[in-house]
């Protein structure tokens, strides 16, 4: 790219830790966009993606209010691989145009882009210059899963399953952050990869 910054893609598997990740970085200056935020906007009412897929999944995926009950697709498209890639045909354009949109108004010199298929969705290769990929045990994620999101195991696990190896997203990392210990060992990856960052000409 040609303009003096870094487009980092932050990405990992569900409750390897991305989020905190994110929120490090954003604290350390970084403009941060987050993927998983922009899809939950397009599929709300008016949002530019909500007539697909209500239109696609019917109306028992709506809510009393009419929107749309994310708990409710969810059940549908994390047990169906082929009705996954029905929705994500759907909103992966509309939140790619956004995240574009954002990026080209942005003026920091780090901008982070949090998506959990950065890689899959080709973000990383039409976006960004660096590929940053959290990474934790497989109980860890269950546990999280089951600690945050009030899931239960088996339902974690489904989750799990519904996304790309660890492996795959580690392959195609620049940059791994390791999610097994505390947060300030976290922070101190986190960090030091920053610091890094520093060197590149293209900041200076």
């Amino acid at each position: 790219m040609s303009h003096p910054r870094t487009v980092i893609g932050l990405t990992g598997n569900i409750g390897t830790g991305k989020s905190t990740v994110l929120e490090i970085l954003r604290q350390l200056g970084a403009r941060t966009i987050d993927a998983d935020q922009i899809a939950h906007q397009v599929i709300e009412p008016g949002g530019r993606a909500y007539d697909d897929v209500v239109a696609t999944f019917g109306g028992e995926i709506l809510a009393e209010d009419g929107s749309i009950d994310r708990a409710k697709l969810g059940q549908i498209v994390f047990n169906d691989p082929d009705r996954l890639q029905v929705l994500e045909r759907i909103v992966h354009p509309v939140v790619f145009e956004q995240i574009n949109s954002e990026l080209t108004a942005a003026t920091e010199a780090v901008i982070v882009i949090e998506a959990i298929k950065l890689l899959e969705a080709g973000m990383a290769i039409t976006l960004c210059d660096q590929v940053w990929v959290v990474t934790t045990d497989e109980e860890q994620q269950v546990q999280r899963l089951m600690e945050t999101r009030n899931m239960n195991r088996e339902e974690a696990e489904a989750r799990m399953r519904s996304q790309s190896p660890q492996a795959f997203k580690i392959s195609q990392a620049d940059v791994v952050l390791d999610n097994n210990g505390s947060l300030g060992e976290l922070a101190a990856q986190v960090k030091k990869a920053w610091d890094d960052l520093e060197l590149q000409p293209k900041l200076v």
